[in-house]
């Protein structure tokens, strides 16, 4: 099972995650150019998509959602909340609902041959989930827009071999930014989105031998750097309560506009 982050950030994200035989996105925050072109990037064919997963109806989740299904309709998964949003925005035209499987946090289902569990998520959105993918005794992990963490979602992520994590912003960048007061709120409350501090204090809580690639995603543009995300993240496991040093992981961050690369679970 391999994973490929086709675009992760503020601005838009999308990820794939598939096997020899099944084809999965995760969100739809590109354009359908854009997809295509990260697909290709995999070796991947548009029309051999399996299923679309959409975490929540946030605009940077979903923009790209109905010119792509238009053009390769597949099955689209999401919590009910998540879906009749989708249904009723207006702004994606018409997509087949009768496309649209919905689906629960905890539920556990089968697309061909990835198990799929769906992970309740702390966020400013109808039902915003996170997704766990497992083939063959691996597993991959895809949580962003989490806004704070819990036990359920600590417990959840044990284990990975590979996770894309969310580490949005840099708390004193966005403190003193130029964001509107009640946006610096939302971001920095249990609704919003990770720090790069918070991200990796979640690290900590689940790093073990077997986690070959840590990928961190959802960068804001306005309020991190790739390359503060990294050393902040890389600082908090240093630093922690745990037995490990950060150089004991593949650590990778995301790119905003382009496929980061391949990595295997």
């Amino acid at each position: 099972m391999i994973i490929c982050p086709i675009a992760s950030g503020s601005s838009g994200n999308c990820v794939y995650v598939g096997t020899d035989s099944t084809h999965i996105i995760i969100d739809t925050g590109v354009s359908k150019k854009r997809i295509e072109e990260g697909l290709d990037y995999v070796g991947v064919s548009p029309d051999s998509i399996d299923a679309v997963l959409i975490t929540h109806e946030h605009s940077d989740h979903i923009s790209g959602l109905g010119v792509f299904e238009r053009k390769y309709p597949t099955r689209v998964y999401g919590t009910d909340a998540t879906l009749d949003y989708i249904e009723n925005c207006g702004y994606l035209g018409k997509i087949d609902t009768d496309e649209f499987c919905p689906v629960d946090p905890d539920e556990v289902f089968m697309i061909g041959d990835i198990e799929v569990t769906v992970i309740k998520t702390s966020h400013d959105a109808a039902c915003s989930v996170a997704y766990i993918l497992r083939n063959d005794g691996k597993s991959i992990a895809v949580a962003t827009d989490l806004g704070t963490f819990d036990d359920h979602i600590v417990e959840a992520l044990k284990g990975m071999d590979v996770m894309l994590l969310e580490a949005n912003h840099d708390i004193r960048m966005l403190e003193t930014g130029p964001y509107p007061y009640q946006l610096k709120r939302r971001i920095l409350s249990d609704a919003g989105h990770l720090s790069n501090e918070m991200a990796g204090k979640l690290l900590c809580e689940v790093l073990h031998d077997g986690l070959r690639t840590i990928i961190l995603g959802h960068l804001s543009k306005e309020n991190n750097y790739p390359a503060l995300a990294y050393e902040a993240v890389r600082m908090e496991i240093d630093m922690g309560d745990n037995p490990y040093s950060a150089d004991d992981f593949n650590m990778v961050v995301a790119k905003p506009g382009e496929p980061t690369g391949i990595f295997e679970a």
